[in-house]
């Protein structure tokens, strides 16, 4: 589990073959990993990674198809920058929200704008998800907890304060650049819960599905 307060920015040093998966290594700069043992889990733009070896500047990780193909991991060049977190314990105090490092899918920065000092910016969600982001609920944004100030549709607008775009990657990405997405773990959960057995029966949460579970009444 992480937070989405992102640590440090790191660089991708390595990515090599590995079948069909690869080992990506990072350099992780800003990132202090001498508390960091193999099996322990790092975020990487929000992408939960195993460290499978450590050299105490960098650590390697192997990115399944299954994240390559759900991520926007297979896509990074060497030399990109990546937002890093390492896994929270009971005495990290919990700054964002609880993020558990497996990406929902892929969206896409659609504008940013300024307003004020900080800027708004918006993104859209693949249809799939976009029922998951609410109005001043929480979103993570490669890793990056952030409170969803708008909701139209699949996209979605948050306030990025100057603090955030310098120390993390955002302050790089343009239009049209791609990002992972999770969504609230409570949202996701809660509509599972709500379906219960009759999940394909129901094509997801409905207004009856709701009034027959008690959140809504005559």
């Amino acid at each position: 589990m992480f937070t989405g307060v992102i640590e440090a920015t790191g660089q991708l040093a390595e990515s090599l073959a590995t079948g069909s998966d690869r080992r990506l290594r990072i350099d992780t700069q800003g990132v202090d990993l001498s508390h960091v043992q193999l099996g322990d889990s790092i975020a990487v733009n929000g992408c939960c990674l195993t460290a499978v070896d450590l050299d105490g500047n960098s650590f390697a990780a192997d990115v399944s198809i299954e994240s390559l193909e759900r991520t926007t991991l297979g896509g990074l060049s060497i030399g990109d920058r990546v937002n890093l977190e390492r896994a929270l314990t009971l005495a990290t105090p919990l700054g964002g929200h609880l993020v558990s490092g497996h990406v929902d899918g892929v969206g896409e920065v659609v504008s940013r704008t300024p307003a004020g000092r900080s800027e708004v910016w918006r993104f859209r969600a693949p249809d799939s998800l976009a029922h998951y982001i609410a109005e001043k609920g929480s979103v993570a944004i490669d890793g990056i907890s952030l409170t969803v100030n708008e909701v139209a549709g699949g996209e979605f607008a948050v306030n990025i304060v100057p603090h955030t775009a310098a120390v993390t990657t955002l302050g790089d990405y343009q239009p049209g650049h791609l990002i992972n997405i999770e969504v609230d773990l409570v949202a996701r959960y809660l509509e599972r819960l709500l379906q219960g057995n009759a999940a394909t029966a129901t094509g997801g949460v409905s207004e009856a599905l709701l009034r027959r579970n008690g959140f809504l009444k005559d």
